[in-house]
């Protein structure tokens, strides 16, 4: 293995990509309406209290509808939806537009593709560089049964098992 020091934004991206995460959406039913935005910075953090954490870059303009509306619902994307993905990364656009949802107990868009969901409320932020550190509290939370994980992996979404079989092919 060789060893850099090089720092730089890029180089970040490159070594810490290799690091396979799991992709959401989190949502909000904010003043304009739902909200939302693409997230692979989500992790749980406490059992008790029960936390979740996740990282909104700076420079989104959705985190500050969110925040404003002090809860919102990580929407845990499943394998075969990764349009989900992309659609709610994409600025200046309907990201709702043909998206079916659900109103969670605390009213957010609950994604009906979701493999998985957590409603929150806003508990604490932290400066976290170019990034917010969030904490939500967890107040209601839901999982189908079946379905696989969306990953993002090397800047890259693998889908299913073939991907992930591919992936850890890769990594071994």
């Amino acid at each position: 293995m060789t060893e850099h020091s090089d720092l730089t934004p890029q180089r970040l991206r490159h070594v810490l990509g290799h690091f396979a995460s799991g992709l959401t959406v989190i949502t909000a039913a904010t003043e304009r309406g739902p909200a939302g935005f693409t997230c692979q910075s989500f992790s749980s953090l406490s059992l008790d209290p029960a936390l979740v954490t996740f990282s909104p870059a700076r420079s989104s303009s959705t985190w500050p509808l969110l925040r404003h509306a002090g809860r919102f619902t990580v929407n845990i994307l499943p394998a075969e939806h990764h349009h989900l993905a992309v659609q709610f990364a994409r600025s200046g656009t309907d990201k709702f537009a043909g998206v079916e949802f659900s109103a969670s107990p605390l009213g957010n868009p609950v994604l009906d593709q979701a493999l998985a969901w957590v409603d929150c409320e806003l508990h604490q932020e932290y400066d976290g560089g170019d990034h917010t550190i969030v904490l939500g509290a967890v107040r209601a939370l839901g999982a189908r049964d079946g379905g696989e994980p969306l990953l993002f992996f090397k800047g890259g979404y693998f889908e299913g098992v073939q991907s992930r079989a591919g992936l850890l092919e890769s990594v071994a």
